[in-house]
């Protein structure tokens, strides 16, 4: 399995929702440049309510954005595409389907071959550790195991992203630093882009090569940071005393930044 062949360029992109009744508009997004490189891994932290997610569904093609402009791979982004895969904190798989049959759902979407998707899918389950639980239903897994099923289906149609929002917010302590160890496993079995959106800014440390801090609305890249700990990373860095002064200053800037 091979990495992708693009990145993605975010370029001015700026969002304007109407105001409710008659009121002003409201900006959540203001002139946001970014981008992430092939292969590379890329945080968005922010406060709630900063537009994170906002930039996340127009990036996915779910949300138009009012100015800007978004390019995956050089190609502009129109709305939704295969060259983008979602993962969402809600797991928002098919109940009444089986893991293998989750996993297979975007190949039968995308028109692959019987036997292709069949080595696809049995590729996914052996590298997001599902094999023993292809035959069982979302209901029957555990939150972690169903949000490993939800990024296998992502990963399913080779996308050149992968854009995952606050994948891992619902999940217990204990899970959440499995599903980082797994994540971290899964990238370097798959050398996948990924663009992922986080409150937790020890996660977002722990996961990229940058984080980009967003400032309360409008959202605004208040500073891109990048992160001084080559792969492959163990828990310990998170006890090293360069982890702890960059956490601390992106907790200060999200903390100290005024509402616009």
């Amino acid at each position: 399995m091979t990495g992708p062949a693009g990145g993605l360029t975010v370029a001015a992109v700026g969002k304007v929702f109407p105001g409710r009744r008659r009121g002003a508009p409201v900006v959540a997004l203001d002139g946001i440049d970014m981008h992430v490189d092939a292969g590379e891994m890329v945080c968005i932290v922010g406060a709630s309510g900063c537009g994170k997610s906002t930039l996340l569904n127009i990036v996915g093609g779910l949300e138009t954005a009012t100015s800007g402009e978004v390019r995956v791979g050089g190609d502009l982004v129109v709305g939704p595409g295969p060259d983008r895969g979602m993962v969402f904190q809600a797991y928002s798989l098919f109940p009444w389907k089986s893991v293998a049959e989750n996993i297979a759902f975007g190949l039968e979407c995308g028109g692959w071959a019987k036997t292709a998707k069949q080595e696809r899918v049995v590729e996914l389950l052996g590298i997001m550790g599902l094999g023993d639980v292809a035959r069982l239903r979302p209901g029957q897994l555990s939150g972690g195991m169903r949000q490993r099923v939800a990024i296998a289906r992502a990963l399913a149609p080779e996308p050149d992203v992968l854009l995952l929002d606050e994948p891992f917010g619902a999940l217990d302590a204990q899970t959440k630093r499995s599903m980082h160890e797994f994540l971290l496993q899964v990238r370097q079995r798959t050398g996948c882009t990924v663009l992922m959106v986080t409150h937790d800014v020890s996660e977002a440390l722990y996961l990229s090569q940058r984080v980009y801090v967003l400032s309360s609305r409008p959202g605004r890249v208040i500073e891109e940071v990048t992160v001084p700990f080559p792969g492959p990373r163990g828990p310990a860095v998170q006890r090293d005393q360069r982890f702890l002064d960059v956490r601390d200053e992106i907790e200060d800037l999200l903390h100290t930044t005024p509402a616009a």
